[in-house]
Protein backbone atom coordinates (compact mmCIF):
# COMPACT_ATOMS: atom_id res chain seq x y z
CA UNK A 1 0.00 0.00 0.00
CA UNK A 2 2.76 2.62 0.92
CA UNK A 3 4.54 1.97 -2.39
CA UNK A 4 1.27 2.55 -4.10
CA UNK A 5 1.20 5.84 -2.36
CA UNK A 6 4.45 6.79 -3.26
CA UNK A 7 3.93 5.87 -6.83
CA UNK A 8 0.78 8.26 -6.92
CA UNK A 9 3.31 10.92 -5.35
CA UNK A 10 5.90 10.85 -7.77
CA UNK A 11 3.15 10.90 -10.67
CA UNK A 12 2.74 14.53 -9.48
CA UNK A 13 6.31 15.60 -8.31
CA UNK A 14 7.39 14.61 -12.22
CA UNK A 15 4.60 16.01 -14.06
CA UNK A 16 5.24 19.25 -12.06
CA UNK A 17 9.46 18.98 -12.96
CA UNK A 18 7.89 18.17 -16.60
CA UNK A 19 5.66 21.51 -17.26
CA UNK A 20 9.19 23.59 -15.82
CA UNK A 21 10.92 21.88 -17.81
CA UNK A 22 8.62 22.81 -20.60
CA UNK A 23 8.52 25.86 -19.80
CA UNK A 24 12.20 26.72 -19.47
CA UNK A 25 12.23 25.26 -23.10
CA UNK A 26 9.59 27.99 -24.21
CA UNK A 27 11.74 30.94 -22.68
CA UNK A 28 14.60 29.81 -24.39
CA UNK A 29 12.91 29.83 -26.90
CA UNK A 30 11.40 33.37 -26.14
CA UNK A 31 14.61 34.78 -25.82
CA UNK A 32 16.09 32.95 -29.54
CA UNK A 33 13.12 34.58 -31.24
CA UNK A 34 13.81 38.45 -29.29
CA UNK A 35 17.15 37.73 -30.20
CA UNK A 36 16.31 37.18 -34.43
CA UNK A 37 12.72 36.77 -34.56
CA UNK A 38 11.83 33.64 -37.28
CA UNK A 39 8.31 32.48 -38.34
CA UNK A 40 10.34 29.02 -37.18
CA UNK A 41 11.05 30.08 -34.09
CA UNK A 42 7.89 31.35 -33.04
CA UNK A 43 6.27 28.16 -34.23
CA UNK A 44 8.23 26.49 -31.77
CA UNK A 45 7.32 28.27 -29.05
CA UNK A 46 3.76 27.84 -29.65
CA UNK A 47 4.08 24.14 -29.81
CA UNK A 48 5.96 24.39 -26.46
CA UNK A 49 3.06 25.99 -24.96
CA UNK A 50 0.81 23.45 -26.27
CA UNK A 51 3.20 20.86 -25.20
CA UNK A 52 2.91 22.51 -21.96
CA UNK A 53 -1.01 22.68 -21.84
CA UNK A 54 -1.39 18.79 -22.39
CA UNK A 55 0.79 18.15 -19.30
CA UNK A 56 -1.33 20.54 -17.17
CA UNK A 57 -4.52 19.47 -18.53
CA UNK A 58 -2.91 15.57 -17.63
CA UNK A 59 -2.01 16.89 -13.63
CA UNK A 60 -5.39 17.95 -13.04
CA UNK A 61 -6.94 15.02 -14.06
CA UNK A 62 -4.56 12.91 -11.46
CA UNK A 63 -5.17 15.96 -9.06
CA UNK A 64 -9.03 14.98 -9.38
CA UNK A 65 -8.55 11.33 -8.82
CA UNK A 66 -5.96 11.49 -6.39
CA UNK A 67 -6.39 10.23 -2.39
CA UNK A 68 -2.96 11.07 -1.47
CA UNK A 69 -1.04 13.90 -2.79
CA UNK A 70 2.90 14.76 -2.31
CA UNK A 71 1.67 18.17 -0.71
CA UNK A 72 -1.88 20.39 -0.69
CA UNK A 73 -3.66 19.97 -4.00
CA UNK A 74 -4.40 23.52 -3.81
CA UNK A 75 -0.45 24.19 -3.70
CA UNK A 76 -0.23 21.76 -6.63
CA UNK A 77 -3.05 23.46 -8.86
CA UNK A 78 -1.52 26.86 -7.91
CA UNK A 79 2.18 26.17 -8.94
CA UNK A 80 1.32 24.50 -11.84
CA UNK A 81 -1.36 27.40 -13.01
CA UNK A 82 1.52 29.86 -12.42
CA UNK A 83 4.20 27.45 -14.29
CA UNK A 84 1.77 27.50 -17.15
CA UNK A 85 0.97 31.57 -17.56
CA UNK A 86 4.95 31.72 -17.69
CA UNK A 87 4.95 29.98 -21.06
CA UNK A 88 1.64 31.37 -21.64
CA UNK A 89 2.71 35.12 -22.22
CA UNK A 90 6.35 33.74 -23.61
CA UNK A 91 3.96 32.73 -26.56
CA UNK A 92 1.87 35.45 -26.96
CA UNK A 93 4.52 38.00 -26.38
CA UNK A 94 5.57 36.44 -29.98
CA UNK A 95 2.38 36.22 -31.22
CA UNK A 96 1.76 39.78 -30.13
CA UNK A 97 4.70 41.04 -31.89
CA UNK A 98 4.01 39.11 -35.08
CA UNK A 99 0.58 40.96 -35.05
CA UNK A 100 1.61 44.09 -34.52
CA UNK A 101 4.74 44.13 -36.70
CA UNK A 102 6.83 45.33 -33.76
CA UNK A 103 10.72 44.73 -33.74
CA UNK A 104 12.53 43.62 -30.66
CA UNK A 105 14.09 46.41 -28.72
CA UNK A 106 17.23 46.29 -26.34
CA UNK A 107 14.60 45.82 -23.31
CA UNK A 108 12.92 43.17 -24.88
CA UNK A 109 16.03 40.80 -25.39
CA UNK A 110 17.61 41.92 -21.51
CA UNK A 111 13.76 40.78 -20.03
CA UNK A 112 14.20 37.52 -21.95
CA UNK A 113 17.29 36.52 -21.22
CA UNK A 114 16.12 37.08 -17.52
CA UNK A 115 13.20 35.30 -18.04
CA UNK A 116 15.06 32.39 -18.98
CA UNK A 117 17.05 32.36 -16.52
CA UNK A 118 14.26 32.64 -14.20
CA UNK A 119 13.09 29.68 -15.82
CA UNK A 120 15.95 27.67 -14.72
CA UNK A 121 15.77 28.23 -11.26
CA UNK A 122 11.79 27.58 -10.98
CA UNK A 123 12.38 24.63 -12.70
CA UNK A 124 15.91 23.59 -10.54
CA UNK A 125 13.42 24.49 -7.32
CA UNK A 126 10.54 22.01 -8.45
CA UNK A 127 13.39 19.83 -8.98
CA UNK A 128 14.86 19.86 -5.86
CA UNK A 129 11.73 20.27 -3.68
CA UNK A 130 10.96 16.75 -2.88
CA UNK A 131 14.49 15.70 -1.86
CA UNK A 132 16.26 18.79 -1.15
CA UNK A 133 13.65 21.92 0.02
CA UNK A 134 16.61 23.36 1.25
CA UNK A 135 18.46 23.66 -2.19
CA UNK A 136 14.65 24.28 -3.56
CA UNK A 137 14.46 27.79 -1.26
CA UNK A 138 17.82 28.61 -2.66
CA UNK A 139 16.12 28.63 -6.62
CA UNK A 140 12.71 30.57 -5.39
CA UNK A 141 15.50 32.97 -3.93
CA UNK A 142 17.38 33.66 -6.86
CA UNK A 143 14.33 33.37 -9.03
CA UNK A 144 12.50 36.43 -7.36
CA UNK A 145 15.79 38.27 -7.72
CA UNK A 146 15.63 37.92 -11.70
CA UNK A 147 11.66 39.13 -11.06
CA UNK A 148 12.87 42.31 -9.75
CA UNK A 149 15.42 42.90 -12.14
CA UNK A 150 12.88 42.85 -14.97
CA UNK A 151 11.13 44.78 -13.37
CA UNK A 152 13.81 47.26 -13.11
CA UNK A 153 14.58 46.55 -17.27
CA UNK A 154 10.75 47.23 -17.47
CA UNK A 155 10.49 50.52 -16.10
CA UNK A 156 13.73 51.52 -17.86
CA UNK A 157 11.76 50.66 -20.98
CA UNK A 158 8.67 52.32 -20.28
CA UNK A 159 10.11 55.62 -19.41
CA UNK A 160 12.02 55.54 -22.74
CA UNK A 161 9.19 54.92 -24.18
CA UNK A 162 7.39 58.01 -22.90
CA UNK A 163 10.53 60.18 -23.13
CA UNK A 164 8.98 62.34 -25.64
CA UNK A 165 6.40 61.61 -28.89
CA UNK A 166 6.68 63.47 -31.40
CA UNK A 167 3.82 62.25 -33.60
CA UNK A 168 0.94 60.27 -33.83
CA UNK A 169 2.96 57.86 -35.26
CA UNK A 170 5.50 57.53 -32.62
CA UNK A 171 2.29 57.52 -30.22
CA UNK A 172 0.74 54.28 -31.96
CA UNK A 173 4.50 52.57 -32.09
CA UNK A 174 4.71 53.65 -28.36
CA UNK A 175 1.64 51.88 -27.37
CA UNK A 176 2.77 48.39 -29.36
CA UNK A 177 5.91 48.60 -27.89
CA UNK A 178 3.96 48.83 -24.26
CA UNK A 179 1.55 46.03 -24.75
CA UNK A 180 4.70 43.70 -25.40
CA UNK A 181 6.38 45.00 -22.49
CA UNK A 182 3.50 43.92 -20.30
CA UNK A 183 3.39 40.49 -21.58
CA UNK A 184 7.00 40.10 -20.44
CA UNK A 185 6.22 41.95 -17.08
CA UNK A 186 3.42 39.29 -16.56
CA UNK A 187 5.78 36.28 -17.42
CA UNK A 188 7.98 37.73 -14.89
CA UNK A 189 5.26 38.04 -12.40
CA UNK A 190 4.19 34.57 -12.92
CA UNK A 191 7.39 33.34 -12.03
CA UNK A 192 7.29 35.31 -9.05
CA UNK A 193 4.51 33.49 -8.37
CA UNK A 194 5.64 29.69 -8.40
CA UNK A 195 8.35 30.91 -6.11
CA UNK A 196 6.38 31.76 -3.64
CA UNK A 197 4.30 28.86 -3.81
CA UNK A 198 7.40 26.67 -3.80
CA UNK A 199 8.53 28.34 -0.89
CA UNK A 200 5.12 28.15 1.12
CA UNK A 201 5.32 24.24 0.33
CA UNK A 202 8.62 24.47 1.55
CA UNK A 203 7.56 25.77 5.08
CA UNK A 204 4.64 23.55 5.06
CA UNK A 205 6.91 20.43 4.69
CA UNK A 206 9.55 21.61 7.55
Amino acid sequence: MFRIFKRREEVFSNLIVDQASITYDGLKLLAKYLESPSPDVAEELSLKEKEADEVRRILIDELNRAFVTPFDREDIFALSRSIDDMIDYADTTAVEMNILKVQPTVYMVRIASLLKDAGWEIHQAVMRLQKNPGVAIGHTQRAKALENRVEAVYREAVADLFSGPEDIHHVVEMLKLREVYRHLSNAADRGDEAANIIADIVVKKT
